[in-house]
């Protein structure tokens, strides 16, 4: 029940996140339409060589999806450690769970015990000679 009513709660706090973050953006898509060259040549001046020109929004939206990418990557490849470190003890768990279990299974089995043999007759020394 509580999974249920957890995923339930998740779900309204995320309408209530994105549809008024969906209404900003829109909004500014609206105001922002004009025309912006942006350029990638920086001796070109007036006439560069390799401009782009988008309408404003478009270019800050693809920016953020730059950053996005970028910041994901980035935070993918720093974690890659601890990665390698769970995939090494899930492997060393599953290995330890194997031979418990063979373990368990041995336990299990009915074993032939040897019956007592009764030990060998002791010697009796005699007390040294004086």
């Amino acid at each position: 029940m509580k999974t249920t009513e957890a995923m339930q709660l998740r779900r309204i706090v995320a309408v209530l996140v994105l549809v008024p973050l969906a209404i900003i953006i829109i909004a500014f898509a609206v105001a922002n339409r004009q025309g912006v060259t942006v350029s990638f040549d920086p001796f070109g001046g007036a006439a560069p060589a390799a401009s782009l020109t988008l309408p404003l929004f478009a270019l800050l939206i693809l920016v953020l999806i730059i950053g996005v990418v970028i910041g994901g990557t980035a935070a993918w490849l720093r974690q890659g450690r601890w990665r390698r470190t769970a995939r090494r003890l899930d492997r060393e768990a599953k290995d330890l769970i194997a031979r418990l279990e063979a373990h368990e299974r041995a336990a299990a089995e009915p074993s032939i015990v040897p019956r007592q043999q009764e030990p060998p007759p002791r010697l009796k020394l005699q007390p040294p000679a004086r």
